[in-house]
């Protein structure tokens, strides 16, 4: 545990669901209280004031982004940014993971079915994520893009994201879902042309915050489709006539998002900032070692990369002969709370998450195993 950084948080010991949500810091809860509490004493300053923070959120996903204001957009959420991907794509094939999270799926669909660029399903091997080997022989002439999570959502494989824009050269557009690990995982983000990240999970910001940087390339080549009256040159002129498109990232703009989440998500971004995105990983991957050696020790199979250099921030395992929701159920009682699945359960750790979680996820598994154990004696009578 990261002790100086959990000391912002009040999430439960055994919350081990990041990957689904974060809960936020109490500093990104009073930036929320104090927005709030602004616009309900609304005067004639009020609105311009609190509309300000936008900047500063940007500004600071820029800079872990590696990026620059004019290269970021505020987003409402990771599905936001995909479909302007998409929908800018004007022609020819995207590799895209089937096994990726749907949101990487539909934004392609929708565009391939007006008549725009259309998807092509890369298959990793069992047990493998998104690999340059994978993606090199899925190239063809008609490839202009690759889109592709930086962390998968069931094992958290890690994707090599210098190693896959090598593999597709300069002329292709590398698109990265990066919610799985913006904040949580230092990644080479400026080898990539679009990155994408909502704010609610790893980046413990609350719902409806994110943004998106854009390279020169995709700002050149990506048709700004869905641009708003926002996202134009001279937003505050009111004339009735069209304007052009901002000749930054700002066209993916299609309203003025809400200032009360900007507010949550510059505290959390700033957080980040304050302890380093090194740091907050190498909490989260001691703690992730710690859980996997709890799962194997109890007779569990761990379905997460075994080289902790090829995953982030998630363990995902089945516990054999035992439904996952029966495991579930263990882990309830321990108050732990994972992640679900129909084959198989996930845990996903913060740089907050103290050691306690693991013992207690050690005690819920000890009673699935000695159940287990009971069950099989009865069986021999």
């Amino acid at each position: 545990m990261l002790t100086p950084y959990a000391a912002h948080f009040n999430a439960p010991a055994g919350y081990l669901d990041f990957a689904r949500f974060g809960p936020p810091s109490r500093d990104a809860v009073d930036a929320t209280a104090r927005a709030v509490e602004a616009s309900a004493r609304a005067a004639h300053a009020t609105v311009d004031e609190l509309m300000w923070v936008e900047g500063t959120a940007r500004d600071a996903a820029a800079r872990l982004a590696g990026a620059d204001a004019a290269h970021t957009v505020l987003l409402p959420n990771t599905s936001t940014g995909l479909f302007h991907a998409a929908f800018g794509m004007r022609h020819g094939t995207v590799l895209v993971p089937r096994g990726d999270f749907p949101s990487n799926h539909y934004p392609w669909r929708r565009a391939a079915e007006l008549g725009r660029a259309v998807p092509r399903w890369l298959e990793p091997a069992p047990g493998e994520g998104v690999t340059p080997e994978l993606v090199r022989e899925a190239l063809t002439d008609e490839v202009v893009a690759l889109s592709v999570s930086a962390v998968d959502f069931r094992t958290g494989f890690k994707v090599d994201l210098a190693a896959l824009r090598e593999v597709i050269g300069p002329d292709r557009l590398l698109v990265v879902d990066a919610i799985q690990a913006f904040g949580a995982a230092a990644m080479p983000w400026q080898a990539a042309d679009v990155v994408i990240a909502g704010g609610q999970k790893w980046l413990r910001a609350g719902w409806s915050t994110g943004f998106a940087t854009l390279s020169d390339r995709a700002l050149e080549s990506l048709q700004p489709v869905l641009t708003g009256w926002t996202g134009v040159e001279d937003v505050g002129v009111f004339d009735g006539i069209e304007h052009p498109p901002a000749p930054d990232a700002g066209r993916w703009s299609i309203t003025h998002l809400s200032p009360v989440a900007a507010a949550s998500f510059a505290a959390a971004l700033e957080l980040v900032e304050q302890y380093g995105v090194e740091a907050i990983e190498g909490a989260i991957t001691a703690r992730v070692a710690e859980l996997t050696e709890a799962v194997e020790r109890f007779g569990g199979t761990v379905l997460s990369p075994a080289d902790p250099a090829r995953r982030a921030g998630i363990l995902s395992f089945a516990v054999p002969g035992h439904e996952p929701a029966a495991v579930a159920r263990a882990l309830h009682r321990e108050d732990v709370t994972p992640t679900v699945r129909a084959d198989s359960l996930r845990l996903s750790p913060h740089a907050s998450t103290p050691a306690e979680a693991v013992e207690r996820v050690a005690a819920a598994l000890a009673s699935v195993k000695a159940s287990g154990e009971r069950a099989g004696t009865q069986g021999c009578r």
